[in-house]
């Protein structure tokens, strides 16, 4: 697949990438340079990577904040 470099250097997804790849208009992309090559990786968003993967933990939000607070005071003395 070839695509063309337009004017300010611009180089333009084919539709059938950005649909695969799920990319977005505002999606963040890292460009890498491998010798001649270009590599452009999608950036995952922590947040949502984390809402996607497997649960490991059984513990309700209340029991986390508990958790939470307690390291704090014993982390800080409070």
């Amino acid at each position: 697949m070839s695509v063309r470099v337009g004017k300010k250097y611009a180089v333009y997804l084919p539709r059938r990438v950005v649909e695969t790849l799920d990319i977005r208009e505002g999606d963040k992309l890292i460009l890498i340079v491998k010798g001649e090559s270009l590599v452009l990786r999608k950036v995952e968003d922590f947040f949502e990577a984390s809402l996607r993967s497997p649960k490991k933990l059984k513990m309700s939000f209340e029991e986390a904040e508990k958790a939470s607070l307690e390291t704090q005071r014993e982390l800080l003395g409070a």
